[in-house]
């Protein structure tokens, strides 16, 4: 058993054991903090020149990820522009074709008006043999004023000549073509049993058999539609693919792979200038 003073004695080694303790452990604290301190200055100033491996190996990986990335966007760069380059080359080429193809189809509709307007001159001709020089003359001589004083002048006599036995008239030369008129049209309307037929008009031959019925073409025992995707051919030319999307009476529409549009005359199928086939690509 200790008593009263041994107890306090004690009591006081043991606070001044704990305070000498607590005085080691501050000691230590700070001394380790200044190390701390200027390992992290040591390391700052490593980063700020550039020197610290920690700074330096993700630096190098952002540098290397940086030469891809410009690398991937030059070459990506230079195939756009090489993109637009045919994009325009192609969009120039669709363009002259589609002006060679609307001056061509021009052409043959201007050709076949033409031939239309020919045959049905030759039709003319044949039916009624009278040259326009007669109705000219009369119709100057009508305009021209007669002199109320001037003694009455004999009138010409005036005679059509016609393959058949020609008649000698005492009228009028404007009346007696059109009397001439009207008797060969009669003629015309009352059939073959009473008026020689006269020469038939040759007509061109179609070589390919083609028509539209109902929208849909009828070509060489094959039907096409409407959305159909075919084929196009033509002497002395590459054939070129288009889809139809309007299909008349007498023409037929599609539309190029390049977006173009252009049209197709039955009458041209027919007589074997163009010439399709279905696509089955």
């Amino acid at each position: 058993e200790m008593d009263d003073e041994d107890c306090e004695r004690r009591r006081m080694e043991c606070l001044d054991e704990m305070s000498n303790l607590e005085k080691q452990f501050t000691d230590l604290k700070d001394q380790l903090y200044k190390e701390r301190l200027s390992q992290v200055d040591a390391k700052l100033q490593e980063v700020i020149a550039g020197k610290a491996p920690e700074y330096l190996e993700p630096l190098a990986a952002l540098q290397e990820n940086m030469q891809i990335r410009t690398k991937v966007a030059g070459i990506y760069r230079e195939l756009c522009l090489e993109s637009v380059k045919n994009k325009y080359e192609c969009e120039i080429q669709a363009s002259r074709q589609h002006c060679e193809s609307e001056k061509l189809l021009l052409y043959d509709t201007v050709q076949s008006e033409l031939e239309e307007k020919i045959r049905r001159l030759e039709e003319d001709r044949h039916s009624i043999d009278i040259t326009s020089e007669l109705w000219n003359d009369e119709l100057q001589s009508r305009k021209k004023r007669k002199d109320p004083f001037s003694p009455d002048k004999k009138k010409p006599v005036f005679s059509l000549t016609f393959s058949r036995p020609y008649i000698v008239y005492m009228l009028q030369d404007l009346d007696i073509l059109e009397d001439w008129t009207t008797i060969r049209k009669a003629m015309a309307t009352l059939g073959p049993h009473r008026v020689k037929p006269e020469p038939p008009v040759k007509l061109e031959k179609h070589l390919h058999s083609a028509r539209s019925e109902e929208g849909r073409l009828y070509y060489d025992g094959e039907w096409y539609g409407r959305g159909q995707t075919i084929c196009i051919d033509k002497k002395d030319e590459c054939p070129t693919s288009a889809t139809i999307t309007t299909i008349n009476h007498d023409e037929v529409w599609f539309k190029r792979p390049d977006g173009s549009k252009s049209k197709l005359y039955i009458s041209q199928l027919q007589k074997g200038k163009y010439s399709i086939k279905h696509n089955h690509n």
